[in-house]
């Protein structure tokens, strides 16, 4: 099925038309507007905390293994 074409396109707007009036169409606009703003701000802040979660995570790392190899190099000059 593709995409509907001008005649038919002009019929669901007059039955929204009928079915909201003229005065609620820009207001359910603003409220979609509004939420797709909102869903997208969500998901780039959720993104920044995973990145933010991978390189402290992927510091912990570093600094273990930093750790480990001063452990290994201290027990060598005891030996």
């Amino acid at each position: 099925m593709g995409m509907p074409s001008m005649p038919e396109l002009l019929v669901i707007l007059a039955i929204v038309v009928l079915l909201f009036g003229a005065k609620k169409i820009p207001e359910l606009a603003k409220g979609m507007g509004s939420g797709i703003r909102n869903f997208k701000k969500a998901m780039k802040e959720e993104e920044e905390e995973e990145l933010k979660a991978s390189a402290k995570a992927e510091k912990q790392v570093e600094q273990k293994a930093e750790t480990t190899e001063a452990a290994k190099t201290e027990e060598k000059k005891e030996a």
